[in-house]
């Protein structure tokens, strides 16, 4: 039932990345995530074409999410190592992307202390 409701966790979590990359290319427009080129809270300038990257990284995101909830519901070898590094990237890109991503740092917080915990309670 965990691997279930982690795979259903992991799909909706990539899900939510796309944001990350339809804003940016401008593919999408909205109110609570309006187009910039900054990172960082508005720290770290990196104009139109950095922030296009920026939103391929986070396309990249989706699509990994996406395939590691198949490797989880498969129960694939070798894919809690694959999550972590996956959490742990959407956790530097949420930092990235805050004020705007910063729902994804205690949701990546929580996943990686939910897959460390796991391995150390040997649920994987």
């Amino acid at each position: 039932m965990m691997r279930v409701a982690l795979a259903g966790f992991l799909f909706v979590h990539g899900i939510a990345h796309l944001v990350g990359f339809v804003v940016p290319w401008r593919i999408l427009q909205a109110e609570e995530m309006p187009y910039g080129t900054t990172l960082l809270g508005g720290r770290l300038e990196v104009g139109d074409l950095g922030i296009r990257l920026v939103g391929l990284a986070w396309l990249g995101l989706t699509l990994a999410f996406l395939v590691c909830a198949g490797f989880v519901w498969l129960q694939r070898p070798g894919w809690p190592d694959t999550v972590i590094v996956l959490a742990g990237t959407s956790l530097v890109m949420s930092v990235l992307g805050s004020p705007a991503a910063r729902l994804g740092i205690p949701i990546n917080i929580v996943l990686l202390a939910l897959l460390f915990g796991g391995r150390a309670l040997n649920w994987w």
